[in-house]
């Protein structure tokens, strides 16, 4: 009898169940729902962070602001003359004049120039003149403007 019990009991134990082996794949599915979020949000945030709309830069409200040194001016005309205060320069002659007034302010670069442009010069040209006056090492540029009419 002792015999039957122990073979009840052995045959009871080789019935175990297996083990599944490990898996050592990923499991994708999370990162695709990730990713899938992530390229809505972007849909739709991008739309978002384009400027289209259309402005009329010579007309503004803004006061005017305040300096200690006398401010530079730079003038373009209608006919696309370019001025330094009152003297016409060539655009070519702008980038190393404004250098050379940095020079002679002590190299203080943090100054204000003012662009003033005529209502229908390129935006080409007007851009030319940014360009030198941001590659003369002006960083604080101020666009002049007339008041508009009516406004307080």
């Amino acid at each position: 009898m002792a015999g039957g019990i122990a073979s009840i009991a052995s045959a009871g134990g080789s019935k175990r169940r297996r083990r599944r082996p490990v898996m050592s794949e990923i499991n994708v599915t999370p990162f695709v729902d990730v990713m899938l979020v992530l390229l809505i949000v972007f849909m739709v945030s991008a739309p978002l962070l384009t400027v289209g709309v259309p402005i009329d830069l010579p007309q503004s409200q803004a006061k005017a602001l305040e300096q200690n040194n006398e401010p530079l001016t730079i003038s373009v005309n209608d006919r696309g003359q370019i001025f330094l205060q009152n003297d016409e320069i060539k655009l070519d002659d702008l980038l190393p004049k404004l250098k050379a007034i940095i020079d002679a302010r002590g190299g203080n670069s943090n100054d204000l120039i003012y662009v003033r442009g005529d209502r229908t010069v390129a935006y080409g040209t007007m851009m030319r003149v940014m360009g030198r006056i941001s590659g003369a090492g002006y960083h604080r540029v101020a666009l002049v403007t007339e008041v508009e009419q009516g406004s307080q």
